[in-house]
């Protein structure tokens, strides 16, 4: 059985072969700090974040695409991998997992140990946004440029692939979670109203944009009045989001150019006709596209399913580097 692993900060995905995506669910594991035993992982710990009384901790264990928790990761990857694969198979499967282009050799090495003791027979590394261009339906064997963005959670990865391999790339540890910062940032000092994760996560999904919206759109935000301590409501409005979120996104903006800077120019007309494509799930912000599409003037366009792709990609990596005939 081949089974891709989508590792991300924010969630994870297993793909496996001939089914698709089987699982996805977030990175967070809920466990008890005196006994050391998991309470909960996925979706029943994210419920928790920020709900906890004090010996219980509900923890994401994968900070900026890397493992900061290596035992709880550990434990989790072998939740995932045999909830994904469901009946118990005697032939250990072969795991491909991806992780972001930027990532050292002590912190790919952690990622493919704890995945061995996971249950692996064989382990593959992939570079994200090769995964993500894999996933996107493109053919990296050929030569041409493809310049992919892929925004997760904790990174975003950005880089220039032509012939299965990256030519010029970078990994810029800002994504979704610093977009939730950003909110969480703007309606302490502007409003002076402290709001969890949660919320934030809330607004960017409802509200959030990267690039002015046709019309205006408004959300009620609970949390904490900083000057009395209650409780309260308020009205926030899109162009406020907007407001908040434009040093993350003109980060990301700025990080695209520094890669286009790079690349040769060759491959920087073919990635001009051919355009940008953006994966992940901070791909998702609204106007993201349009703002980069502003800024490059080069067409950019989404993935068609940008969560899954990387995860797509992970699991058809090694059946697609045979087809083409690419030595690993």
């Amino acid at each position: 059985m081949d089974i891709g692993i989508d590792l991300g900060t924010a969630s994870i995905l297993v793909y496996i072969k001939d089914k698709g995506i089987v699982l996805k669910e977030p990175t967070v594991v809920a466990y008890d700090r005196d006994s050391q035993e998991i309470m909960a992982i996925g979706e029943e710990a994210r419920k928790m974040i920020g709900r906890t009384p004090g010996n219980i901790s509900a923890v994401r264990p994968l900070r900026q695409g890397v493992i900061s928790d290596y035992i709880v990761t550990e434990k989790m990857l072998k939740y995932f991998i045999s909830k994904a694969m469901g009946r118990r198979t005697l032939r250990k499967p072969r795991i491909s997992v991806c992780i972001p282009s930027g990532a050292t050799e002590v912190e790919k090495r952690a990622v493919e140990d704890a995945t061995y003791k996971a249950g692996a027979r064989e382990v593959t590394i992939i570079e994200e946004p090769v995964a993500a261009a894999i996933g996107a339906g493109i053919d990296i064997s050929q030569p041409y440029g493809n310049l992919v963005v892929d925004i997760g959670g904790g990174t975003s990865d950005i880089a220039v692939i032509s012939l299965g391999g990256t030519v010029v790339s970078t990994s810029l540890k800002l994504a979704g979670d610093d977009f939730d910062e950003a909110i969480i940032r703007y309606m302490r000092k502007k409003h002076n109203l402290l709001i969890g994760e949660r919320t934030a996560e809330e607004v960017k999904m409802t509200i959030g944009c990267a690039y002015p919206r046709p019309e205006t759109t408004t959300m009620d935000v609970k949390g904490r009045n900083l000057s009395t301590g209650l409780p309260r409501t308020m009205t926030i409005t899109s162009d406020e989001m907007l407001e908040a979120l434009h040093d993350p996104a003109m980060q990301i903006v700025e990080a695209i150019h520094g890669v286009l800077e790079r690349t040769p120019p060759e491959l920087a007309s073919d990635i001009y006709e051919r355009g940008i494509v953006m994966t992940g799930g901070g791909a998702l912000l609204s106007g993201l596209d349009e703002l980069i599409e502003e800024k490059t003037g080069i067409n950019t366009m989404l993935a068609e399913s940008p969560t899954t792709a990387v995860a797509e990609g992970t699991g058809r990596f090694l059946d697609f580097m045979q087809e083409k005939g690419i030595s690993l």
